[in-house]
Order: C-alpha cells, then sequence, then structure tokens
C-alpha cells in the first residue's frame, strides 16, 4: 500500500513521496504540526466510526528545546491541552520527555483524519501555541506519519 503524503511535505512545497523517508524536517512545519493538537485534546469528543470509513491519522515526531528551556516548552503545550477549547477529531495528544536527551521530548497525537488534524492548523489557538514556543525550539529530529488502528485510550473507536 503506498504511503499517504505528509500535509508537512506538502506545505513546505516538497514533493511528498520523494521525501517520505526522510527523518528530519523543517522547524516551522514541525511548530505548526506539534502544536496544532496541544490546543487541546484533552477536552475534543470521541466519535466511533469504523476503519473501513475512515483512517486515523497519526504523527510521532522528536522537537529538540533550547538547552535548559524543555520543561518551559513542556508547560507552554501541556497548557494548551488543558486550558484551549477543544481540538476537533484530535483523538490523543501526549508529549514526552526525551530520557536519553535532556532537551528533547516526543509528540505523540492520533487524529480521526488526515483531514482534522490539517484543518486544525488555522485555527486561531494553535497560531497562539505557535508563538509562545517557537522561541523555545532548538530543532527537530524524527517524525514519523503512522495509521492507528485502535489501542488502549482509543475506546470510541471501532475495527
Amino acid at each position: 500500500m503506498p504511503s499517504v503524503p505528509s500535509m508537512l511535505s506538502v506545505a513546505n512545497n516538497l514533493n511528498p513521496f520523494e521525501h517520505r523517508y526522510s527523518i528530519s524536517m523543517k522547524r516551522r512545519s514541525f511548530i505548526f504540526t506539534a502544536s496544532a493538537a496541544a490546543a487541546s485534546a484533552a477536552s475534543a469528543p470521541v466519535s466511533a466510526f469504523t476503519r473501513e470509513e475512515k483512517k486515523m491519522y497519526g504523527l510521532i515526531g522528536k522537537m529538540v528545546a533550547v538547552p535548559g528551556k524543555r520543561d518551559e516548552l513542556i508547560a507552554i503545550l501541556l497548557e494548551s491541552v488543558a486550558n484551549g477549547p477543544g481540538m476537533p477529531g484530535c483523538l490523543s495528544y501526549v508529549i514526552a520527555n526525551d530520557p536519553a536527551d535532556a532537551n528533547a521530548i516526543w509528540i505523540t497525537e492520533v487524529w480521526d483524519s488526515q483531514s482534522s488534524h490539517k484543518s486544525s492548523l488555522s485555527l486561531p489557538s494553535v497560531k497562539q501555541v505557535i508563538a509562545k514556543g517557537k522561541p523555545l525550539i532548538a530543532s527537530f529530529g524524527e517524525r514519523f506519519v503512522t495509521e492507528p488502528v485502535g489501542g488502549h485510550g482509543l475506546a470510541g473507536i471501532k475495527k
């Protein structure tokens, strides 16, 4: 099955199929991606759908904070999740420390569809998170697009 072109590659005017195996990306693009779900995944309702009707869309990415600013960056991302207005279509948004790098974090997102993720990038709350977090980001590491099929925490999803 051919891989789905990355919306971020398209946003960067890259050929999505030519760069689908790339493990690095432009800083600005990842900020959009990482911050999109941060605006508030926690309060988004999970609607049931079948895999045949709609495929989930997943992103896993590494973000490296300016030295000594990881906790501040995490606080911005978590605050937006806790206090944001909701993120339609966001089923899961997890931020994790990288135990091997004192400045790195991993962000894992699950969306009900790629179009929900893309739509989230235009929300004012996402743009605010981007503006606030951008000065704290030094670089980006690996980035992976996934196609989640279910699991713990995705209770509303049916096979």
